[in-house]
């Protein structure tokens, strides 16, 4: 499946401190604000660039092999998905770590030199990120996140907060060891969700989640799938990502919550996901709304539980943290009665 061809960067360096790592699937207008700022990182750390473009219909292989020779490129010539883009470029990584980057990010010139110095000034190896700014504005959007009890991110925005429940997988730093062991992104999830999958797992294995203290990276929220920002109009998302999301956090908290507090909650959400499905549909006046969000991640749960509920066992099974110190970095505010609150029903499209 997925077929790569891989294009050797020039001069790629035998043992890179860290390997940077950029999914790409027509980002062709992306890419340079990318790679400039990987490129343009401060301190004196050797970095290999690797980047995996998901069968393109853009200029983006070509940009790739014209303008970057120093860029290892994997082109696939299958549409494969996130999940699937990067567990194959950390399979190719040779660095001691991993830096995913999504293609419509670019860091802060300390980004790299911060990361590194934070990751060795700590006893534990453990997932990191950095402040994320929205690319138009400069504004604070996130210091990583919580979680709400039904697992639906709320930005943290303290900054003396450095313990969160997950950083996004736009960037998101970890030992390639670390990888390896918590099993890179689950492909079942396809896309939405893997990082909070990985942040999870790697939480109840006794390994921590934490934001950097300075530096950052910007970001264009939702240009790489569609969606998820909050315009004048309100909340805009589309019916993939909307259904990706409700059926993605639904398994995520499936498989990790501790002990057999997972039944009555995930029959609280269930009811509450239901309610919320016919609500919208009526609401908006368009089935699509149950027929591609929420009756279909139903469907999908019903159809997987029994696989789910196997990987739940595993996964339980080498779980060291207490249900205490798993929920710890949680928010008890429900999020998505914030956002109705602040934005109004969401718009699908």
């Amino acid at each position: 499946m997925g077929l790569v061809e891989q294009y050797s960067a020039l001069n790629r360096p035998e043992h890179p401190v860290c390997s940077v790592c950029i999914a790409n699937y027509n980002g062709a207008a992306l890419l340079d604000d990318c790679l400039t700022s990987v490129l343009a990182q401060q301190g004196d750390i050797s970095i290999e660039i690797i980047v995996h473009d998901d069968a393109s219909t853009d200029d983006s292989v070509a940009l790739l092999r014209e303008r970057y020779p120093q860029v290892q490129l994997l082109a696939s010539k299958e549409n494969v998905g996130f999940c699937i883009s990067n567990n194959r470029m950390v399979a190719h990584a040779r660095g001691e770590f991993v830096l995913l980057l999504n293609n419509d990010a670019a860091l802060y010139p300390d980004a790299l030199i911060t990361l590194l110095d934070t990751a060795q000034s700590l006893p534990l190896p453990r997932i990191l990120s950095l402040p994320q700014y929205d690319w138009e504005t400069g504004a604070l959007v996130d210091r990583g996140c919580l979680l709400d009890p039904f697992y639906n991110p709320v930005p943290n925005l303290d900054p003396s907060r450095r313990d969160v429940a997950m950083v996004i997988g736009a960037c998101l730093w970890v030992a390639r060891d670390v990888w390896n062991e918590l099993g890179g992104f689950p492909e079942w999830l396809e896309s939405i969700g893997e990082d909070m999958y990985l942040c999870c797992v790697a939480r109840l294995r006794g390994r921590p989640v934490q934001v950097a203290g300075a530096s950052g990276y910007r970001h264009r929220q939702g240009v790489s799938f569609g969606g998820n920002r909050a315009t004048a109009q309100g909340l805009q998302t589309t019916f993939r990502r909307r259904y990706l999301s409700e059926r993605n956090k639904t398994e995520v908290m499936l498989v990790c919550t501790p002990t057999m507090l997972i039944i009555p909650l995930l029959v609280l959400h269930l009811v509450l996901l239901v309610a919320e499905g016919i609500i919208l549909t009526a609401v908006r006046r368009d089935a699509r709304i149950w027929r591609e969000v929420y009756g279909k991640a139903g469907m999908q749960l019903v159809r997987g539980f029994s696989r789910l509920w196997a990987m739940r066992r595993q996964e339980q099974r080498q779980r060291v943290a207490s249900l205490r110190g798993f929920l710890r970095n949680f928010a008890w505010a429900h999020r998505k009665l914030g956002l109705l609150h602040r934005y109004g029903i969401p718009r699908i499209r």
